[in-house]
């Protein structure tokens, strides 16, 4: 990820600064009684003070009733507005089911006016693929739009730590990258748990939930929209770009690979960075191994991490695929560093 940016724009904090500034004022001559609802007014300059609607993308259709927001960033920065992941909408008899809204509220209302482009319908239903806020924090537009009765959907992983610490480290971090560009985002957190196996039924369209343990996260869900013959894959696999390991496991992303393309097989893999396609698991399973058997090996025989990062980058399979890797020099490193852990710990 980027540094976080350390200075935030003038017209949303100096705004702020005035507004409390105004109420400590208030309060100091002689409002102290009224202090409660000076206090609620407080809680709500947050929710006053938005930053800037976000340009619209319009949606590209993949399949017979799916649509997708394509995003060309897969890092969030200030010009971006943390636009940096792709947001998908199933089309059914029943009304839209949004997987994966985006990162901010501004975000999700710019989904919300593109999904008014191609159709009239509600929306029925929200699924989180996991618990980065890039892919959820647009739960508040959605939730604002169509009520608190909205279900959104996610792996129990996923809500608990939306709920918890994941979810306020999160809302706090995609200001500080964006330069305050996402203030006014509230956290929603998911609503319904899912767990592997469950189908929903939207009338002409079969939702099914795919879950294998642990792969870019232990909450990732991938949902397979089966009379498309697509499987939407959150972050277990990008496009063009080396998922955060941060949080997962390169053995546990192999396994998942496997068991998805024994159980959903798919025309389209839908990544949550990148374009989707055919060969989405092949591009990034081919990445993953160049550079987790590498360092397996090099724990094998007694070398260091250095000697693995020497191995990884003169793989083919790794080679290959640096020069268009979004964040492939700045990252390498760290990623190695994750599989060489993983590897010790396997091997040993």
């Amino acid at each position: 990820m980027r540094t976080p940016q350390p200075d935030s724009p003038p017209s949303c904090r100096s705004r702020r600064r005035f507004m409390q500034a105004g109420l400590a004022g208030t309060a100091a001559f002689g409002l102290a009684g009224n202090w409660s609802r000076l206090s609620a007014f407080a809680a709500d300059i947050d929710n006053f003070v938005r930053g800037p609607a976000v340009p619209d993308i319009a949606p590209t259709q993949l399949s017979e009733h799916v649509w997708m927001i394509w995003s060309k960033d897969g890092f969030p920065t200030p010009e971006n507005q943390g636009m940096m992941s792709n947001i998908t909408f199933v089309l059914s008899r029943e009304g839209v089911v949004v997987l994966d809204p985006g990162g901010s509220v501004q975000i999700g209302e710019m989904a919300l006016r593109m999904l008014r482009r191609i159709t009239d319908k509600p929306v029925v239903a929200v699924f989180n693929s996991h618990y980065h806020g890039d892919h959820w924090l647009a739960n508040h537009a959605f939730e604002d739009a169509f009520g608190k009765g909205l279900p959104i959907h996610a792996h129990p992983v996923t809500k608990r730590e939306i709920e918890g610490i994941q979810g306020s480290a999160w809302h706090s971090l995609m200001e500080r990258w964006t330069n305050q560009a996402t203030v006014g985002t509230r956290i929603v957190p998911p609503t319904h748990t899912v767990e592997h196996g469950a189908e929903f039924d939207f009338g002409d369209v079969t939702l099914r939930i795919h879950h294998y343990g642990t792969a870019h996260t232990p909450g990732d869900i991938c949902v397979e929209v089966v009379q498309d013959g697509l499987t939407h894959v959150g972050d277990i696999a990008m496009d063009r770009r080396i998922a955060n390991m941060d949080d997962g496991s390169y053995v546990g992303t192999f396994r998942f690979y496997d068991e998805l393309e024994r159980n959903a097989p798919s025309r389209i893999w839908v990544p949550g960075h990148g374009h989707p396609g055919a060969e989405v698991l092949n591009w990034n399973r081919a990445l993953f191994e160049g550079i987790y058997e590498n360092c397996l090996q090099a724990v094998e025989d007694g070398r260091d991490a250095d000697s693995a990062r020497e191995a990884v980058l003169k793989d083919p399979r790794v080679a290959s695929r640096a020069a268009d890797t979004a964040g492939f020099e700045s990252n390498i490193g760290k990623y190695v560093s994750l599989a060489y852990l993983e590897a010790e710990q396997n091997a040993f």
